[in-house]
C-alpha cells in the first residue's frame, strides 16, 4: 500500500480573497483531503479570514497589509515561520505563486530539504511592465526575484503550453510540464426556470440574446476590446446584452468607458458573486461567453462555461484557446474589436449552432477537478521519488 502523503499548498491569497489562484488552491486542498491524503493550506494572514470554516488545516504567516480586494502581503522571513512548517512533516511542497509563498519555501529548504512543485499560472511580466516600468532598478529586481524563486523548485508546472513563453519571458531556461487545471462546476443542465431567473433579475427580454465575461474587471484581459465590439453591435442594429460579472481593480474605469461609448443600455455589472451555484446559473443563462483575453495562462472560465454547455469566443493562438477547435468546441477571432464583433454577429443568432458547439464543448474540453487533480497527485510520488534518488545541498539562490 502505497504511503498516505502529506502536500503543503501554498499560495499568496486564499479565502476569503477569490480569484482563479485561490480557486486553483481551494480545489487542490479539498480534493486531496477528501479523496487522496492529506493537504496544508499555506497562506499569508487575512483580517477577514473564517479559516475554521474548512475541515482541514490552514496555515497562515504573518502579512504586512492588505491590498485591492483583500490581497495580503505575505512576509515570511521569520525563523519561526519555516520551523512551524517543517515541523508539520510534509511529504512535498506545491507552491502556486512564485512571489511570497515561494520565496517562504526557499527559506524552508534552506533549513531542511522537502521536494518542491511550482505551477506558473500567472504573466507576471504584464504587471512587472505595467506597474514598474518608471523605476527600472526595481523591475530588474522583481524579475530577478521572480526566476530565483521558480529555478529553486524542483520541478515547474505550467497549466498550457502558451504559458511556456511567459515563463521564458522570465528568464527561465529549465524544463517544465504541462498540468492543466480542471473544473470545479459539474457538468449541468440549467432548467428554463434557472434562465429566466437572470433574464427577470436584471430586466432582459427573452429574445435577447446574453453574451458574458466573467473574471476580474483588469484592461489587460482585453476588456476595452469586448466594449468596443459591443458599441459595433449596437451601431449594427443589434439587440444584446452583455453581463460582466465581476470586480477588479479598474473596474471604476471600466464602467466610466462603457458610459463614453454609451452602452449603458446594453452592458451589466454585477459586481462580486461568490456562491458558485449562482454563478453556474450565469454560464447557463448566457448564449456565449466571451472571453479575448490574451493574458490568462489557461482560462478556467472557458471550462465552467463548457460544464453548462454554453460555448465561448476566444482568441486564436491564446493560452485559453489551446484544445478549441473553431465552430466545433468554441469560437475564435483575432485580436481586434472588429475581428470580434464580425463573429459574434455571424453567430449570435444561431441557436442551432451554438447549442451544438455548446454540447461538443461539454462533451470534448470539460475537464474536472477530481481527474486534474489526481493527475497531479499521482505526479507528486514521480517528483518525490526523483527527489530521494539524488543527494541535495541546500539553495544556493
Amino acid at each position: 500500500m502505497e504511503k498516505l502523503l502529506r502536500v503543503g499548498i501554498g499560495t499568496d491569497a486564499y479565502y476569503p480573497t477569490i480569484d482563479g489562484g485561490c480557486l486553483v488552491a481551494r480545489c487542490y486542498a479539498d480534493i486531496i483531503n477528501e479523496k487522496l491524503g492529506e493537504a496544508i493550506v499555506i497562506t499569508p494572514k487575512n483580517p477577514n479570514a473564517e479559516d475554521y470554516r474548512f475541515p482541514y488545516q490552514i496555515y497562515r504567516y504573518k502579512s504586512l497589509f492588505t491590498f485591492g480586494e483583500g490581497y495580503p502581503v505575505g512576509w515570511p522571513f521569520k525563523e519561526v515561520f519555516a520551523n512551524d512548517v517543517i515541523d508539520m512533516n510534509l511529504d512535498i511542497l506545491h507552491s502556486h505563486c512564485p512571489i511570497a509563498t515561494s520565496y517562504f519555501f526557499r527559506r524552508i529548504n534552506r533549513k531542511k530539504r522537502i521536494p518542491t512543485v511550482l505551477t506558473y499560472h500567472t504573466k507576471y511580466e504584464y504587471d512587472y511592465e505595467a506597474r514598474l516600468k518608471f523605476n527600472p532598478a526595481l523591475k530588474a529586481r522583481a524579475y530577478g526575484m521572480t526566476l530565483n524563486n521558480i529555478k529553486a523548485a524542483d520541478e515547474v508546472w505550467i497549466t498550457s503550453e502558451g504559458t511556456s513563453k511567459s515563463l521564458r519571458n522570465m528568464g527561465y531556461e529549465g524544463d517544465y510540464i504541462v498540468m492543466p487545471n480542471g473544473c470545479d462546476l459539474p457538468k449541468a443542465v440549467i432548467s428554463e426556470n434557472e434562465r429566466m431567473s437572470i433574464r427577470r433579475k436584471h430586466n432582459i427580454p427573452e429574445d435577447v440574446p446574453i453574451l458574458l465575461f466573467v473574471g476580474r474587471l483588469m484592461w489587460y484581459k482585453n476588456i476595452q476590446m469586448i466594449l468596443d465590439a459591443c458599441k459595433l453591435l449596437k451601431n449594427d442594429g443589434i439587440d444584446f446584452r452583455m453581463i460582466m460579472l465581476g470586480i477588479g481593480p479598474d473596474e471604476g474605469a471600466i464602467k466610466k468607458y462603457t458610459r463614453k461609448l454609451a452602452l449603458d443600455d446594453r452592458v451589466i455589472f454585477t459586481g462580486q458573486i461568490i456562491n458558485r451555484k449562482d454563478i453556474q446559473i450565469y454560464y447557463g443563462a448566457a448564449d456565449l461567453l466571451v472571453f479575448p483575453s490574451t493574458f490568462d495562462t489557461n482560462g478556467l472560465v472557458v471550462r465552467e462555461a463548457a460544464a453548462c454547455a454554453t460555448p465561448s469566443i476566444l482568441v486564436e493562438g491564446s493560452c485559453a484557446s489551446e484544445g478549441i477547435i473553431d465552430a466545433e468546441t468554441g469560437f475564435l477571432c483575432l485580436e481586434t474589436p472588429h475581428s470580434l464583433y464580425r463573429k459574434i454577429s455571424n453567430i449570435i443568432g444561431n441557436k442551432d449552432l451554438l447549442s451544438r458547439v455548446g454540447l461538443n464543448a461539454q462533451d470534448d474540453i470539460y475537464i474536472s477537478w477530481d481527474e486534474s487533480v489526481k493527475n497531479a497527485f499521482e505526479r507528486y510520488r514521480i517528483v518525490i521519488d526523483k527527489f530521494n534518488s539524488k543527494p541535495h545541498s541546500k539553495y544556493q539562490f
